[in-house]
């Protein structure tokens, strides 16, 4: 995929209450505290930044092209903020594939803003948005037991399609996996 693709898929996105903005370096000012949140791991492999700076580095380094260090994917990002008072909430991405499948599409937010429909709504504007731009298959991957992303997920389309054990490993444990596809094509036969 070329970068100049990569950053289209990333452009900035709208929707009824909230503003997707491309991730920037600029954002790990804003992320960085409210990642020191237990709360937001307790679901996610994402290690905990060490720091500010290394945060800021490597968002440096994904908004330089916003590919995968291989090249073979897009690394679309965005900090999801609200449009009434401008708080950044959490973060959608997608890594997108040469063939415009979006392999992996994640989210998180911060514990003060769950509950309160913004992960649905922020899912589903970048599903649109890429779909727009060609991207016509997502798999989304949820921890097993964490059940408000998986009503996310569902709510913007996806289906629940396989587990995956052993998939992911949160706090040092072997964790299963429920793999969640969303076909805007008809299926293969």
């Amino acid at each position: 995929m070329q970068p100049e693709i990569a950053c289209q898929l990333a452009a900035a996105i709208e929707a009824p209450r909230l503003m997707l903005e491309p991730l920037r370096e600029s954002h790990a000012d804003v992320f960085f505290p409210a990642l020191q949140d237990e709360a937001i791991y307790r679901w996610i492999s994402m290690p905990r930044p060490d720091s500010l700076e290394a945060l800021r580095d490597r968002w440096r380094r994904m908004e330089a092209s916003r590919m995968s260090p291989d090249g073979c994917f897009a690394w679309s990002a965005w900090a999801v903020r609200r449009k009434s008072d401008g708080q950044v909430l959490g973060r959608v991405d997608a890594e997108i594939t040469g063939a415009f499948e979006a392999s992996n599409l994640g989210f998180y937010f911060f514990s003060p803003h769950w509950g309160q429909g913004y992960a649905t709504e922020a899912a589903a504007a970048a599903v649109a948005q890429l779909a727009a731009r060609g991207v016509q298959r997502f798999v989304a991957t949820v921890t097993v037991g964490n059940l408000a992303s998986g009503r996310v997920l569902q709510k913007v389309g996806f289906k629940l399609s396989r587990i995956l054990p052993g998939n992911d490993v949160i706090r040092g444990e072997a964790m299963d996996d429920e793999e969640y596809v969303l076909e805007l094509r008809p299926a293969r036969p």
